[in-house]
């Protein structure tokens, strides 16, 4: 059973997720996708295996959003990829992946429901 957590130790819902796998005996592979974002075809396929948009897996409040003017409608699909690529504070988190299936963990314990 291999599971990944894309994870920001900075972050009380991740690191309560992060736990919550912990004490269910699941050792994930950690990902701090801070320092290691994911490549533009993990990010395809995170999107896709959680059925979302670029736009929804978007963390807005963060100053980034605005400050890129990522809010503009006009803006691509690639365009917003590449955005969360370059800003990675941008990916909402935390992201956790078991056998092709994922799950944002807000609440933590969503991610039972792929385990």
């Amino acid at each position: 059973m291999s599971i990944k957590i894309y994870h920001n130790p900075r972050c009380s819902k991740s690191r309560q997720t992060l736990q919550l796998l912990e004490d269910n005996k699941i050792q994930p592979q950690i990902v701090e996708y801070l320092k290691n974002p994911p490549s533009h075809e993990e990010l395809e396929q995170m999107l896709a295996m959680l059925n979302l948009e670029p736009r929804e897996l978007m963390r807005t409040k963060e100053k980034e959003y605005q400050e890129l003017g990522l809010d503009n409608p006009g803006l691509s699909r690639d365009q917003l990829i590449t955005a969360m690529l370059e800003h990675p504070r941008l990916i909402e988190r935390p992201i956790v992946i078991k056998d092709g299936k994922a799950t944002i963990g807000r609440p933590p314990e969503r991610v039972l429901e792929i385990l």
